[in-house]
């Protein structure tokens, strides 16, 4: 069976909602935070210890997978889930996210989210005040010092599709609608993803145009491709695109809402700072079907989660909760937390004769059995076995915040 998306509760506030996506692999409640399975692993651990977690759905790399070990291999093993011996939901993306960061991304020097501002003040602030009334990618840039600009782009587009040269070994390679789809069925994810073209925040309006009006066709060949060669429970997610330019990010809802997808991923650049991605949802999400989940790609720290829930988005994943462990940033709860991000510097010289859990409050493997003294001392001497710890840490206080995201919508709590 093809996803069906049962919607459970509503806040009564802001858009946010709990729902239950059913498939084939397993039910998933919403909102959910899926971990970054890149080549078909999440760095350090294995699937029991994520069962463990309490991890619902994982998202893996078509590009990576198609380059090695080939999603042809790995059809005549028995698909992804019987690769990676994964017995719940998977998602796929298309390498649309691959055109930007061997693209435009190695181009400009920027992030999804550019590093435009980092050290805004309050002109800065005062030059974008109101900016949720007008196009934000419009407004000027601050030069980019030449040290952030990179080496030559790894890929070319074209109305058809994209060339790659793989950063493995130099090789060619082309993905186009067909096949990003050809491959994202035979890897036999749950929910596949149209192939798009996420542009860079410092594209101008007129190339992000062009853009957008590539990305629409390729979306409906996508579609047409997925009716010949889905698995009959894979279900295909488009996604909206635009950039920061109101009147595009609206035309884009538009036009990939009303197309017949399962789910909808809202995309690309989200601007220069976390309001703007704030500003292009407010402006994206009323125009989306509300029956359908909504995946909001790329995005994973606390309170964007929040936001986002705020603004109707069901689904999210990123690959920051498993790198801040593995470099020493570890979330506890807000009770005890010093900073917004919920992040403790486990190297800090303070923890070494701390005889504490990471968070007094997990119920991991970790915290009930070892104290931050000796993740320090393995963090330190770069033991291999910290990184499983502290990604299982990591990654089973994400699965608590989203039970609690969920909790406080159903409690009418959410607002507080």
């Amino acid at each position: 069976m093809t996803l069906t998306f049962e919607i459970t509760s509503h806040d009564t506030t802001t858009r946010a909602r709990t729902g239950v996506i059913h498939t084939t692999h397993g039910d998933i409640e919403t909102p959910a935070f899926m971990a970054v399975a890149t080549q078909a692993s999440v760095k350090a651990l294995t699937p029991d210890d994520l069962e463990r977690v309490g991890m619902q759905l994982l998202i893996a790399n078509t590009y990576h997978l198609a380059l090695r070990p080939g999603s042809e291999k790995i059809a005549e093993l028995g698909g992804l889930h019987a690769f990676m011996n994964w017995r719940h939901p998977l998602m796929t993306d298309s390498g649309g996210f691959q055109v930007f960061s061997l693209g435009a991304a190695i181009r400009d020097g920027v992030g999804k989210i550019a590093d435009i501002f980092p050290d805004e003040d309050s002109a800065g602030e005062q030059e974008n005040k109101g900016a949720e009334e007008k196009n934000f990618a419009s407004a000027p840039l601050r030069p980019r010092t030449p040290a952030r600009v990179s080496a030559t782009p790894l890929c070319k587009i074209d109305d058809d599709g994209v060339t790659f040269r793989s950063h493995l070994d130099g090789a060619l390679m082309r993905l186009d609608p067909e096949r990003s789809l050809q491959i994202q069925h035979q890897l036999g994810a749950d929910f596949v993803v149209t192939f798009d073209e996420c542009t860079s925040p410092l594209d101008s309006y007129e190339y992000t145009r062009t853009a957008l009006a590539r990305t629409h066709r390729w979306a409906e060949r996508c579609l047409a491709q997925h009716n010949k060669t889905r698995h009959e429970y894979q279900s295909l997610f488009g996604i909206v695109q635009g950039g920061a330019y109101r009147d595009l990010r609206e035309e884009s809802a538009r036009v990939i809402g009303g197309l017949p997808f399962d789910g909808i991923c809202v995309g690309g650049s989200l601007g220069k700072s976390k309001k703007e991605m704030h500003a292009i949802l407010d402006w994206t999400i009323p125009l989306l079907p509300d029956a359908k989940p909504r995946h909001l790609l790329g995005i994973g720290e606390l309170q964007d989660i929040v936001e986002g829930v705020a603004r109707g988005i069901d689904l999210f994943d990123c690959a920051s909760p498993t790198r801040w462990a593995r470099n020493g940033a570890l979330l506890v709860a807000r009770e005890i937390a010093e900073n917004a991000e919920q992040r403790i510097n486990i190297g800090n010289a303070r923890f070494a004769l701390d005889r504490a859990p990471i968070d007094p409050t997990c119920d991991c493997y970790t915290c009930q059995n070892f104290s931050r003294a000796y993740l320090r001392h393995l963090h330190r001497a770069k033991e291999l076995i910290y990184y499983r710890l502290a990604t299982i840490h990591n990654l089973r206080m994400m699965m608590r915040f989203m039970r609690e995201v969920r909790t406080a919508i159903q409690e009418g709590k959410f607002r507080k």
